[in-house]
């Protein structure tokens, strides 16, 4: 565990002190979109914050491969030099689409081309762990087809909720952290050592995305791009295809004691088919429903327009940073709801714990223009919107001069903006595959 901390660190403090100089590099090669009316940031924002990515990704690959323990991940699978192999290829198209922006085709056949890169060099799936069948083998085809359609979906569901300051990152963070979970208890518990590459690989996520939110968070000073959405969509599918695909389910030795047990027990050998889907639930419902949405309007699938979950939040009345942790607290609950299942699956505190924090999460999206009031004495403590109308004590009267104007009915948060329009430059890309230019607003 202290080498894949060491591993996060690393890749997360790589990449934090490079998205400031390539911050810069954005500005001076002129990747900056321009500010529309109904933009939701105030200044132009540069792109190709996923250059810092790239090289965090690189490093965490370096650290790993002089460490004693998690040296033998290289030698003993190919499955890293696959994935930074893939990576180099889909990051550099993204670099040019963020400066160029080059056509919708040219980015689908990248992604596919990158994944079949990681298909030539092992990084496949070779079964699938069917419940009520057994292991089911697949052939080359069946293995590459399927490898290649998990990569590109994954791509563009990240991609898809890429549409406010630190929601990419962050959704993937909790993804990559639930991950990593359930890939150590494979690796440590069961002593399997086909599920290290896929903990290295969550572990280097979580590093990049940890190292980047801190200048992606609202107000983003730059944003990750194409270059970097579709980057840790790659690393993302990348572990997810290592788990399903690699990992033998017999070797957990599961299938002991009575038939009732044996039952229960096989649940969790299914978890890695589950849980690479759980922790794209929510990107991947974002997709299933734009394309859905799209096409019954007779439009392209790749159009943008203003109909991503996170757009719909800013239009019911969430302020931007509320619905970034809206979105947040889905991913978690999703994810760690699977892993929490995974290792007890027959306890029914999980199920109605999972519940009961679905409810609060409804409960979150009706009230929108919710503020909690706090007491007198804990006011001087927290954000003007939350204070009384009288004065705190120990504040000034500049600082209650916000809060205690009066305030129509139904008017937004004071840090809420007008709706993303579609479009805008400020969003970070609303399709992988979707040229820029053409986005669609739907009124």
């Amino acid at each position: 565990m202290r080498e894949y901390l060491l591993t996060l660190c690393i890749t997360a403090a790589v990449t934090y002190l490079l998205t400031g100089p390539v911050r810069k590099f954005a500005i001076v090669a002129g990747a900056m979109p321009e500010i529309r009316a109904r933009d939701v940031h105030r200044e132009p924002t540069p792109r190709l914050g996923g250059i810092a990515m790239f090289f965090g990704l690189c490093a965490g690959l370096l650290v790993a491969d002089h460490l004693t323990n998690l040296n033998e991940v290289f030698a003993k699978s190919n499955e890293p030099r696959a994935l930074l192999s893939g990576a180099a290829l889909i990051w550099l198209i993204g670099v040019l689409d963020d400066k160029f922006e080059i056509d919708a085709l040219i980015k689908l056949g990248g992604q596919m081309i990158a994944a079949g890169v990681m298909v030539m060099q092992g990084l496949t799936i070779l079964w699938l762990p069917i419940p009520g069948v057994g292991n089911v083998a697949l052939t080359q085809w069946q293995g590459t087809l399927l490898t290649v359609a998990l990569v590109v979906i994954t791509i563009n569901a990240v991609n898809f909720v890429d549409g406010l300051d630190g929601l990419a990152a962050g959704m993937v963070c909790i993804a990559a952290g639930a991950f990593f979970l359930y890939a150590y208890r494979i690796w440590y518990s069961y002593g399997i050592e086909a599920a290290a590459p896929g903990t290295l690989f969550a572990a280097i996520l979580m590093g990049m995305c940890l190292g980047f939110l801190p200048h992606n968070m609202h107000p983003a000073r730059i944003f990750m791009g194409d270059s970097g959405s579709m980057l840790i969509g790659l690393v993302l599918s990348a572990g997810a295809i290592s788990i399903t695909g690699q990992v033998d389910p017999d070797a957990l030795a599961l299938f002991t004691g009575s038939e009732k047990a044996a039952v229960h027990q096989t649940v969790p050998v299914y978890i890695p088919l589950l849980l690479p889907l759980t922790i794209i639930a929510v990107p991947a419902a974002d997709l299933v429903l734009a394309i859905v949405r799209r096409t019954w309007r007779g439009q392209s699938p790749f159009a943008a327009d203003r109909g991503h979950l996170h757009h719909r939040l800013l239009e019911i009345g969430h302020s931007h940073s509320r619905a970034v942790l809206i979105m947040y607290f889905w991913s978690a609950l999703i994810g760690f709801g699977a892993l929490a299942y995974s290792v007890n699956s027959a306890s029914m505190w999980i199920v109605l714990g999972v519940v009961f924090l679905s409810s609060v999460g409804l409960v979150l999206l009706l009230l929108p223009r919710f503020r909690p009031r706090v007491p007198v004495w804990a006011q001087r403590f927290v954000p003007p919107r939350y204070r009384r109308r009288g004065t705190a004590p120990g504040t000034t009267a500049e600082q209650e001069t916000a809060p205690a104007s009066p305030e129509p009915a139904g008017a937004p948060d004071t840090d809420e903006r007008a709706p993303v329009t579609a479009g805008a430059p400020g969003v970070n890309g609303a399709t992988a595959i979707g040229a820029r230019s053409r986005l669609i607003d739907r009124g």
